[in-house]
């Protein structure tokens, strides 16, 4: 089974390969997911990392509050976000 890491405070100079990197010291990274802004499309500083349970726990305990290229990453299981009611089109 996998888990969704929710990677808050990331530098914005950051890629998607140096933050699989980091993570990858725990365990075989599934994916990495930055989150980017919808109308600027410019990254907004946080996204997800997907790893098998067992690395997933030991990268977030190993790894939450750990100084990156001088940020201190907040790191924990990724929440679902419950979704917004559609409104009807007019």
């Amino acid at each position: 089974m996998f888990k969704s890491i929710y990677v808050g405070n990331l530098p914005f100079s950051s890629s998607e390969e140096q933050v699989r990197e980091l993570f990858s010291q725990y365990g075989e990274v599934r994916s990495v997911k930055f989150i980017n802004d919808r109308e600027t499309g410019r990254f907004r500083g946080f996204g997800f990392v997907e790893m098998a349970d067992e690395a997933a726990a030991q990268a977030i305990n190993a790894l939450n509050g750990t100084m990156f290229d001088g940020r201190s990453l907040r790191i924990n299981e990724a929440q679902e976000r419950p979704r917004a009611p559609r409104r009807p089109a007019e």
